[in-house]
């Protein structure tokens, strides 16, 4: 067992102070001190049923370190040959890369990952807190086209159609998420969380999907007219404090509660948190159908989540179209499952039957 010394909660101190996120239970929004910090631990098992060849495993770890989440510290065991945290060259996402040889007939390993978090608002209706802007190099990778997220033809002409008028940054990531929310859906036959094809489903017109194809769309429409913006891929650790079931994980049991965020940023104040996938969730979700944008329980939450999140989710990483290192098949579109290749080639990480893992959450302090 390869288990690294875990740090103490109480080491983090808090950056900077931060206004309370509200929803419809809670009190008005209002700058408030800085939130606490609560600790989680996430488990990730992985057993590989049918292993053939060398096999080889990659597991999503913590990369996200700022104002919202602080890595603690990552550890494992099992019976791998091989087992390290490695990079992406590009985005810097970090995983747990672990290697068995053809001998090993049951591949296991057992991932633990520590982190903090605490709720994370920006008040966006006071002039911004500073001159602080991207730079150039910075500005040039975050409205960067991708693969599955072009920023020209139909993207690009959407983007300019919906931001038509608008005057500023802030109203121009403020139209294209109310233009998210308005004219998107929630689908439930959508497998795990899309796939973020922007250009098809512009191109169809069928704007439904999940938090990958809807925040990926709020993504590329942003970029295609020069904000820069990502994804940020990650996971639900715990159930909702502020009244909304469908904005949490039910139960200790995580291995389906993956979900992905987005950020724009804005001159002055930073990147801002943005998230029109889950008022389309809690539409579909939080009570029983039909249900409209009109329903007071979307009302009250469709403005906070233009600005703020609820930090019952774990951020892992940004990356698009990434290569997994010593990956022998392509690309992934986003990482946010385990990844697994045998000599079969890479397993599919949606398929129980063949692709056995399991993600469980516990909270370690409030």
């Amino acid at each position: 067992m390869n288990r690294r010394g875990f740090l103490k909660a109480g080491a983090l101190v808090p950056v900077a102070a931060l206004p309370r996120l509200a929803f419809a239970q809670q009190l008005p929004f209002e700058p408030r001190r800085a939130e606490k910090w609560r600790t989680f631990e996430v488990t990730t098992r992985v057993e590989i049923v049918f292993p053939e060849g060398a096999t080889r495993v990659w597991l999503p770890v913590p990369s996200v370190d700022s104002v919202y989440q602080k890595t603690i510290d990552n550890a494992w065991s099992g019976n791998a040959a091989t087992a390290q945290i490695v990079h992406d060259g590009k985005y810097g996402a970090g995983m747990l890369y672990a290697e068995w040889p053809t001998s090993e007939k049951n591949p296991v390993v057992e991932l633990y990952s520590r982190f903090a978090t605490r709720d994370h608002a920006v008040d966006l209706s006071s002039r911004p807190a500073s001159t602080e802007r991207l730079g150039a190099g910075e500005r040039a990778f975050y409205t960067e086209p991708s693969e599955h997220m072009p920023t020209d033809g139909i993207v690009k002409q959407t983007a300019q159609d919906i931001t038509k008028g608008a005057r500023s940054d802030y109203d121009k990531a403020k139209a294209i998420y109310e233009w998210i929310v308005d004219n998107t859906f929630r689908d439930p036959k959508t497998r795990g969380c899309g796939v973020g094809d922007i250009k098809t489903m512009l191109e169809t017109g069928n704007l439904g999907g999940k938090c990958a194809d809807i925040n990926a769309l709020y993504v590329g429409l942003a970029r295609a007219v020069g904000l820069p913006a990502r994804d940020v891929y990650g996971v639900r650790v715990a159930k909702s404090q502020f009244g909304y079931r469908s904005l949490g994980a039910g139960t200790a049991n995580i291995t389906r509660a993956q979900h992905c965020r987005a950020e724009v940023y804005l001159a002055g104040f930073g990147w801002v948190p943005v998230d029109p996938a889950d008022v389309r969730k809690v539409v579909l979700e939080e009570r029983a159908q039909p249900t409209t944008v009109s329903d007071p329980l979307v009302q009250a939450v469709r403005p906070k989540l233009f600005g703020a999140w609820e930090m019952n989710w774990l951020a892992f990483n940004t990356a698009n179209d990434i290569v997994l290192p010593n990956a022998k098949n392509g690309k992934i579109t986003f990482f946010m499952y385990p990844q697994a290749e045998t000599a079969q080639g890479r397993l599919d990480s949606l398929d129980p039957d063949n692709f056995k893992y399991a993600m469980t959450a516990r909270e370690l302090s409030a």
